[in-house]
């Protein structure tokens, strides 16, 4: 299914050049819907036409983007939001309006593609699911947030004062402690040592462990998506036996 794009932007130039890119991406495949130079003319396309992504800038004459956003989120079915602007010290405000991603000009097609990629798994949450979109972690990095979807998580491992994020593509660092993440989404991820959470569908099986050294005998779990496995206390083995019965069942 593609995903028909809306782009909102009052410079004709930054409109183009997202043309162009949306060209050049591959998967998933998009479907230009209009472009718009303002906000009454973005929500006149809204009310009449189907769009799944707005690529939205924020600084425009009259309403700006973070106002827009406001109104596109009040639809009976919102859009997707990506925010596209040379403005990166709005990112943290864009958040806060449940964006899907925070591009910075001038966009690169990697990362274009990157937002595209996320909105077609919201979209795909929603269908399955009935719900407007799926959880997700902000992750800051470099001066840029971005939003993991809860459902790409593999492992969540306590370092020092952060959370590693371990999705299939890569790890993240989130600045917050596992026991909140536990209490959140107690449905989703189970414990399996002191220091670390695995999202339930990505178990793949418990496996024995050999020391060496110092490093004593015990249990670790597999995991899909991910070469990595995970220590299992002694305490938590009982529990994760379980959840892996049922998981097979």
């Amino acid at each position: 299914m593609s995903l028909k794009v809306l782009v909102v932007d009052d410079e004709p130039l930054a409109r183009m050049r997202l043309r162009d890119l949306l060209s050049d991406c591959d998967e998933p495949v998009t479907e230009w819907v209009g472009e718009a130079a303002h906000a009454q003319q973005a929500l006149d396309t809204l009310g009449t036409t189907r769009c799944d992504v707005v690529l939205l800038d924020i600084h425009m004459p009259g309403m700006d983007g973070l106002r827009l956003a406001q109104a596109i989120k009040a639809l009976p079915l919102p859009p997707a939001i990506v925010f596209v602007t040379a403005h990166a010290e709005h990112a943290l405000e864009a958040f806060d309006l449940e964006a899907l991603d925070y591009l910075t000009k001038p966009v690169r097609r990697d990362r274009l593609q990157q937002a595209l990629d996320k909105a077609q798994r919201w979209h795909a949450t929603r269908l399955a699911t009935g719900s407007e979109a799926a959880d997700h972690l902000l992750i800051q990095d470099r001066g840029r947030v971005e939003r993991v979807p809860v459902t790409d998580v593999v492992y969540l491992k306590a370092e020092l004062k952060y959370v590693t994020v371990r999705t299939r593509e890569r790890s993240h660092i989130y600045d917050g402690s596992l026991s909140d993440l536990e209490t959140r989404y107690p449905e989703r991820f189970v414990r399996v040592h002191r220091n670390a959470l695995v999202a339930r569908p990505c178990l793949r099986a418990l496996e024995r462990h050999h020391g060496g050294g110092a490093e004593a005998d015990g249990w670790e779990v597999a995991l899909h998506g991910v070469d990595e496995r995970l220590r299992v206390s002694r305490r938590q083995l009982a529990s994760l036996r379980e959840v892996l019965q049922q998981t097979a069942h």
